[in-house]
Formats: C-alpha cells, structure tokens, sequence
C-alpha cells in the first residue's frame, strides 16, 4: 500500500486538498467494490492539529503532524494562494521535510503554484516544471535555475511531478493513480469523475500578458511598440534600427528580458489578439488573420496552433460566444 501524504500548508486553497484525497480514496472504493485491497493509505499532513484557511473561513483537521512521519511513498503539495514569496516563508518547515522524504525514496507532486512551494526545496533545479500560466512570469523571476514549460499539464522527471493551472491538476492525479493502479483504474477514475484523460496541454487557455518587469527601458519601449501595432509586419531588423541596438545584441537583450525571442513576442501578441477576434466577433477566419497583419493562411494557421494547441476554427467552434448558442 502506498502512502499519500497530502500537505496542508498555510495559504493552502481547500479544492486542491480536498480533491486528492477524493481521487485516492475514490480508487480505493473502486477497488473494494472489486474485492481488491486498498491501493493507498491517505493522511492529510500538516504543522498542526487545526489549519484554518481562506482567511479563517475553512478549518482542516490533519490526519497527522509533520514531525510524526518519518517515511511517505506519494507527497502532494496544494495549491497556495495569496503572494507567492509569502506563502513560501509561511511554509518553510515542509521544505526540508519535502527533500528529506524525496531523497529517501518518495515521489513528490504539486498541483498548480504549488510548484512555488516545490521549487523552494532545490529539488527542481535544472529540471523542468510545470505551473499555472497566470505565474510564468514570477515563476521564472524566482526561480531562474527551473525550465517553466507553461503549456504542459503534467510534467514528471525522476520522481518530481507537478501540473498545470486550476483544475488542470486533475489530470496529475490521473497519471500517479495510472502509475500505481494501472490504466484500468484510471479510466474508471476518469469516467467517475467525468474528466477528459491524457489531456497534454493547457495552451488554449493561456492568455499571453508579455513580461514587463525587467527594467530595460528600450526593450521595454519595443514591447509596447509591437503591442500597439499587431496590423503590422514588423521585422526583428527594424526594431533594433528604431531603437539603436545591434541586431543580435537586441535578440539577447529580448530574450533576456521577457522570455521570449522578438519573433515568438510578435508571434504571440498578434495570436493573443486573434483569439479576442475569435471568441467575440462573426469575423471568418481569413478576416481576423488580416486584422492582425497576417497575409499567408498557412503560416497564420500554423502559428496560431503551435501556440493555442487548436487550429482557429477549433478555437472559434469552442469559444465564440455566437457560433456555442447556434449550435445549442
């Protein structure tokens, strides 16, 4: 049997502690119902008896203190909310227990920004990661030693798991009951629980807001000078020009900047302002790639999926307010 230790730590949000504890207790009664012995034993751990929540609103009751488990198989880390470095220093005392148990053996996971939590440990260094899209930016400020890949749902290397944003992490959990349970069970869970299983990425819901924390001012001018011109076709030459910057200097100092290449910046600007086209206007699709300075069909539809994971007519047909109330 598998021992789950579901950490409620402070700023926790209730839903991503509740939900793991349904889903591994919810395969042990599949399991009873098929005169099979349980597959998990799961405890609710924390650094007291009583940890209240949302701002005193939830109170739970832990199964056992933090100090009193020396050994867990399967360690769950919630989602946090509030200020993500606060919520960190409000949980230091996991840390060194999360390496510990790690380093004896235990698989470690944590559900949306609980990879904040995750990766205060040092145990994602060098390694890659997912998280809640909305974070990317502050993620990879804090964090610079971790790859961020936003678009993923579920990331796993050598024994660290972590998950996309909200609910995404349902399909984590999919995934460790699959690795432990077998795929029979994680069907079973996925149809009890009307979730949509093996689903890769969250990049349709990724709604692209450019980095502009750094505090280099022409870089920065470049942003909004792009932002404001998505009609236009502009060159990663004519930026550096503008702004008096060599051309490969310019592409480092981008890219060290906001994370992005000029080209994948363009890119990703003119495709966040066609997927506002799409889910609000009657415009075909050859319309709103004009709109956003796109003049050849099969370079607009390959980026626009590369970027969002769906063609534009997927995305139109899943959330175009007008074309979802024709087709009820």
């Amino acid at each position: 049997m598998k021992h789950v230790s579901i950490l409620i730590t402070n700023d926790a949000v209730l839903a991503s502690i509740a939900d793991p504890r349904i889903m591994f207790t919810g395969v042990n009664d599949f399991l009873a119902a098929a005169g099979k012995p349980p597959m998990f034993k799961v405890q609710l751990i924390g650094l007291a008896s009583e940890v209240r929540l949302h701002s005193g609103l939830f109170s739970v009751h832990t199964d056992a203190l933090l100090k009193d488990v020396p050994k867990s198989d399967i360690v769950i880390i919630p989602a946090m909310g509030g200020d993500m470095a606060t919520a960190i220093k409000r949980n230091e005392e996991f840390l060194p227990w999360i390496a510990q148990q790690y380093s004896g053996g235990a698989e470690v996971a944590s559900l949306c920004v609980g990879a904040f939590l995750l990766a205060a440990t040092g145990l994602l260094n060098g390694k890659e990661c997912s998280s809640h899209w909305r974070f990317a930016n502050q993620f990879r400020e804090m964090f610079p030693q971790v790859t961020l890949v936003d678009d993923r749902i579920v990331t796993e290397q050598q024994g660290l798991y972590s998950s996309g944003g909200a609910t995404s992490y349902w399909n984590l959990l999919l995934y460790l009951v699959e690795k432990h349970a077998g795929r029979e069970m994680s069907i079973m869970a996925a149809k009890m629980f009307a979730l949509e299983i093996d689903r890769k990425s969250q990049s349709p819901f990724i709604m692209f807001n450019g980095q502009k924390t750094h505090e280099d001012e022409p870089i920065k001018k470049a942003q909004e000078f792009i932002e404001a011109n998505i009609t236009e076709r502009i060159s990663v030459e004519y930026l550096a020009d503008k702004y008096a910057i060599g051309k490969r200097h310019f592409e480092r100092r981008f890219k060290k900047a906001t994370n992005n290449t000029p080209v994948e910046y363009i890119q990703r600007v003119k495709i966040e302002a066609a997927k506002k086209h799409l889910e609000s206007s009657r415009k075909n699709v050859n319309e709103v790639m004009y709109d956003v300075g796109y003049t050849d069909t099969k370079s607009f539809r390959t980026v626009f999926k590369k970027i969002t994971g769906l063609s534009p007519i997927e995305y139109r047909n899943k959330y175009n307010t007008i074309t979802v109330k024709l087709a009820s």
